[in-house]
């Protein structure tokens, strides 16, 4: 059953505006049949890995069609931030998007504009599934965009360290999430028991304090979500789909293995 409380879709970006402590995972499965159980396990979220995953425009639909259905919060990763792909996404269904490797404020003022209706901004069509095929008004969605669609930017490389305020002080940026792999190879290091990742989250985590922003990274475990949790993180991307099936399968043969 799902558990979740937060008036579905819709909620998602006022938990994250009020600091909830929020968990979701990466779907790397190009089904929407493994939407539909990850739903049912009780996470707040879910976000299509698009960027590392073999999601083509069919399968994403499918997804995009469960999400809406269920009225589930489902986010993007998309490969890049480009007006074109933003708005596929978006006007499939999607609640959010969350794009790699933001580096500087001049590429966050551009993903923030494309995912928000306005001149120069998100092409706007009535006609989308999240639009509601014709069904809602054009008020009523202008004011559903404000209050739902969620901007999260990556920062993935130490420049966008460096940037971070900046970005953060982007209008439309709703989050910095900061990469914990891509950071760590970034800096020269092979794992992420490293000091400047550390380092890298701290100051991050001040610059999203000080702004009002959601801070965000992914985890492998709760283990390491509640270690890092210090930085001020609220928002967790744990492990993937992918991951918990191995761990489940691995944690049962050798179970059975240790049979007397």
């Amino acid at each position: 059953m799902d558990t979740r409380t937060d008036g579905g879709a819709t909620g998602l970006r006022a938990r994250m505006q009020a600091g909830e402590l929020l968990a979701g995972t990466f779907m790397k499965t190009p089904s929407h049949i493994t939407l539909e159980i990850l739903i049912l396990g009780g996470l707040d979220f879910v976000c299509i890995d698009a960027e590392h995953a073999p999601f083509d425009r069919a399968a994403m639909d499918a997804c995009m069609a469960v999400a809406r259905a269920r009225d589930f919060p489902v986010l993007v990763r998309i490969g890049d931030g480009s007006p074109a792909r933003v708005l596929d996404v978006l006007d499939m269904g999607a609640t959010g998007i969350v794009v790699p490797h933001v580096d500087s404020v001049e590429k966050a003022r551009a993903i923030a504009a494309a995912a928000r209706f306005g001149r120069g901004g998100r092409g706007y069509a009535g006609s989308t599934r999240w639009a509601g095929y014709t069904a809602a008004t054009m008020p009523d969605l202008l004011a559903r965009s404000r209050a739902e669609t969620i901007v999260l930017a990556q920062i993935e490389e130490p420049e966008g360290v460096e940037a971070a305020e900046a970005i953060a002080a982007v209008e439309g940026i709703d989050a910095l999430f900061t990469g914990p792999a891509d950071l760590s190879v970034a800096y020269g290091h092979s794992s992420l028991d490293n000091p400047d990742l550390a380092a890298a989250m701290e100051g991050v985590g001040r610059v999203c304090a000080g702004a009002g922003k959601c801070f965000v990274t992914w985890v492998p475990d709760v283990e390491t979500a509640r270690k890092w949790r210090g930085h001020g993180f609220t928002m967790f991307f744990v492990a993937s789909e992918h991951a918990w099936m191995i761990q489940g399968a691995r944690a049962v043969g050798e179970g059975i293995r240790a049979l007397t």
